[in-house]
């Protein structure tokens, strides 16, 4: 089964994570997710999948956060909404194989889907 890597090329995280992910000779799907944006629903799955809370998956230093200062980081619904509104937000890297999904921070830790197939 491929891993989704839900990638911005110009971060260095992400970019690092992808190698990282080739090198261990991981079936890689990459999802440029500001180009493509995931949905309400794909959100949703997604964080269910995530071993973090919301907070984690948010980018709070971007610009764009300081539009968002009714978001309460604890409701998932409302980070949800923020980041469908502001696809900038959503954390970077993510790697998830459909049953785990792992925020590469640090990069290193995307290995953990390709570690569990072996």
């Amino acid at each position: 089964m491929a891993i989704t890597l839900y990638h911005n090329p110009r971060c260095s995280k992400s970019r690092q994570a992808l190698a990282l992910l080739e090198e261990n000779g991981a079936d890689v799907k990459v999802r440029r997710y500001l180009d493509e944006p995931l949905s309400e629903e794909e959100l949703r799955d997604l964080m269910s999948r995530l071993d973090a809370d919301g907070e984690r998956l948010v980018r709070t230093q971007e610009a764009e956060w300081r539009e968002v200062d009714d978001t309460d980081l604890q409701d998932q619904e409302q980070v949800i909404a923020a980041i469908v509104r502001h696809p900038k937000l959503m954390e970077r890297p993510i790697a998830d194989d459909g049953k785990r999904a792992v925020i590469g921070r640090p990069p290193e830790d995307v290995l953990a889907l390709v570690h569990a197939k072996d």
